[in-house]
């Protein structure tokens, strides 16, 4: 990507970077706050280790935007792309129960964060899949 696209590409890729931020954080602090009315949480699972995730997913999204905004592109995109699959570890929830078992709330939170990384993912991989046929018609 050149000139004004890359710019705009990292003004989308930062808008959605920072949407799924927000939507994950959102769901790990519901999370960490009602942790024992979540069901069939393990007992391991406490606050700290709940932040603590979100913390190193949060920091793994920094780094590839980072990378990108950097001129990494592929390897930005690629970190991105592993930031946004994160996102789908919240649908883990409904492997310890069905959704009926969850609040409201814990259903609206687990959902905006899955909808969040998708975008965030499929964006990431259109942008791969771009970046990779740029590289194989310059070849």
């Amino acid at each position: 990507m050149q000139g004004g696209r890359t710019r705009d590409g990292a003004g989308i890729l930062l808008f959605l970077v920072l949407a799924y931020g927000i939507a994950s954080l959102v769901h790990f602090v519901h999370n960490a706050v009602y942790l024992r009315e979540y069901p069939n949480m393990p007992a391991s699972i406490t606050a700290t280790t709940v932040y603590g995730a979100w913390l190193a997913v949060a920091a793994t999204g920094c780094v590839g935007y980072g990378l990108y905004r950097w001129g990494w592109h592929r390897i930005g995109l690629l970190v991105v792309a592993i930031y946004a699959a994160f996102g789908f570890a919240g649908l883990d929830h409904y492997t310890l129960a069905p959704p009926s078992a969850h609040s409201v709330v814990m259903n609206v939170t687990i959902l905006c964060e899955f909808v969040a990384a998708l975008i965030l993912f499929l964006f990431a991989a259109r942008g791969l899949f771009i970046q990779a046929r740029g590289a194989s018609r310059a070849a």
